[in-house]
């Protein structure tokens, strides 16, 4: 159950250190009225957020404590004392913001739930259906933040939590000099395509414990629908638009009037043709049409030349036709793909699953392993979640120091090009590595060496532990094909009756075109 509402993700910041001197403890009154009663975690700026109890209401709350309070805290308390102005269903409440010099602390609402970011985590990237729905309530969240003339300036994964009764909260408002109406917005871009794709596409917050996304060579994130199939295009269109900085980005009441038709379009299950993108800016014009982004401008423009010289081809064959009937049809007609200086583009492809057979995929066992599973690969790629490939139990999680892991090669035949790797497992807490070779030196202990010591990390990073039990991995080259992938474990979790250490892979999915 997260609380913690982190937004910009870097490390603790200078005026904000981790409270140590005069750390509060469980059962503890603030200012005779809030007991604290767990401490949840700490925020990317060093705060501490505990679940507590307001003692004359009887109402859990969450309780955001800084140390030490002061000029340190000012930030953090006149934000909260702007958002406690603000009343939204889709706003946490804010209910006090105490300053006690030593310390200072926000007491909020308690939502009982868990964050976006925890969410996907656990369950993997969200139907379209539902990521609409999560953005239209954080959209209408801000619009009535910035009808005040406010800024919530915290919009992110962290601080956007999912209440058990499916309500829609954003938290922890944290504006500061270098935030706007606009950075707000482009972070309802940032929730949705992380929703979408499980991956973050903001990079102006520095290092990010959300994983990145995967980026073209001028670090442009790619399209939602480049990383997984079933997007509709419209919705991959507007999240773009939403990130990208040459597009004017639209007024929260319009971006929210057009997730709340996407939405209501969804509850019907008619989003797929709900049609193209209808911002009608508020304040700027009086005009009712819908002010259109730069690159659909461009790609209309394009449409028409190509039509009127069509047209033009086809009246010089009319007229020829009706001069010399002889001649008829003589002139080729050809399709142009631009028009001037201006390219029609063709649409991105979109991935899709890659179908893998038995006779596709082995298990590989460095020396030192027993080779007792290699039965078991077949399961990781049946579609079927009760059969799976149950590794032995070792004594510590990096395998008891026998091997450097083990894993699953796939051999896709032939050489492709491949979007994600995503892998179901019975637990959360394993490393996973995605490693790629030319070759498969043979199904043996010299050939599982072979591969161990040969194959390449496609991460320069060094493997995360999973934080749910599907993991994702997007991290392959536009520019390359690949034929031989292997997918390997290199720590394990503790067993699920905690004796020693185990983990069961049910379903390995490649992706890619």
């Amino acid at each position: 159950m997260t609380q913690v509402g982190e937004g910009h993700e870097t490390a603790a910041d200078e005026a904000g250190p981790v409270l140590t001197f005069g750390a509060p403890t469980a059962g503890e009154v603030l200012a005779e009225r809030y007991q604290l009663e767990e401490h949840v975690n700490n925020d990317s700026a060093g705060r501490q957020v505990w679940r507590g109890i307001d003692v004359i209401l009887r109402r859990p709350v969450a309780m955001v404590l800084r140390h030490p309070g002061g000029d340190s805290a000012v930030e953090m308390l006149q934000a909260a004392v702007a958002a406690s102005r603000v009343i939204h269903p889709n706003l946490a409440g804010v209910y006090d913001a105490i300053d006690e010099q030593d310390r200072a602390y926000v007491v909020r609402e308690w939502v009982d739930g868990e964050s976006l970011r925890d969410l996907v985590a656990a369950e993997g990237p969200l139907d379209p259906a539902r990521a609409i729905a999560i953005a239209h309530s954080v959209a209408d969240a801000l619009t009535a933040v910035h009808a005040t003339g406010m800024i919530h300036g915290n919009v992110h994964p962290g601080s956007t939590l999912i209440a058990d009764d499916g309500r829609v909260v954003l938290a922890d408002a944290r504006a500061d000099a270098a935030d706007s109406t606009e950075s707000d917005i482009r972070a309802v871009g940032g929730i949705l395509y992380f929703a979408l794709t499980g991956h973050w596409p903001h990079t102006e917050v520095g290092d990010s414990a959300l994983p990145d996304a995967n980026r073209d060579s001028a670090g442009n994130p790619a399209a939602p629908r480049q990383i997984r199939a079933g997007i509709p295009a419209y919705l991959d269109d507007l999240t773009m638009d939403l990130l990208d900085r040459r597009v004017a980005a639209p007024a929260s009441d319009a971006l929210t009037a057009e997730l709340g038709r996407l939405d209501a379009a969804a509850d019907d299950e008619e989003y797929e043709d709900v049609g193209p993108l209808r911002f009608v800016q508020s304040g700027s014009s009086s005009s009712s049409e819908p002010i259109r982004s730069a690159p659909k401008i461009m790609v209309g423009v394009g449409a028409l030349i190509v039509i009127a010289i069509i047209g033009l081809v086809f009246g010089i064959r009319a007229i020829n036709k009706t001069s010399n009937s002889t001649d008829a049809g003589n002139i080729p007609v050809t399709q142009p793909t631009n028009a001037g200086d201006s390219t029609v583009q063709q649409p991105a492809p979109v991935p899709q699953k890659i179908k893998i057979t038995p006779d596709m995929v082995r298990m590989v066992d460095p020396p030192r392993g027993e080779r007792l599973d290699g039965d078991q690969a077949k399961y990781t790629i049946d579609g079927n979640p009760a059969t799976v490939w149950e590794t032995s139990k070792y004594n510590t999680a990096p395998f008891g120091g026998l091997k450097p892991g083990m894993g699953v090669l796939i051999n896709l035949g032939e050489k492709r090009s491949l979007s994600e790797v995503q892998v179901t497992t019975s637990a959360p807490g394993a490393t996973i590595d995605v490693r790629t070779g030319s070759s498969d030196p043979g199904d043996s202990s010299n050939g599982d060496e072979k591969i161990a010591k040969d194959f390449k990390s496609l991460s320069d990073e060094k493997p995360e532990k999973s934080s749910g039990t599907k993991w994702y991995f997007s991290g392959f080259d536009p520019n390359q094909k690949y034929q031989y992938v292997l997918v390997f474990l290199t720590e394990l979790p503790r067993a699920e009756d905690g004796d020693r250490f185990q983990i069961s892979v049910s379903e390995i999915e490649l992706s890619g075109y």
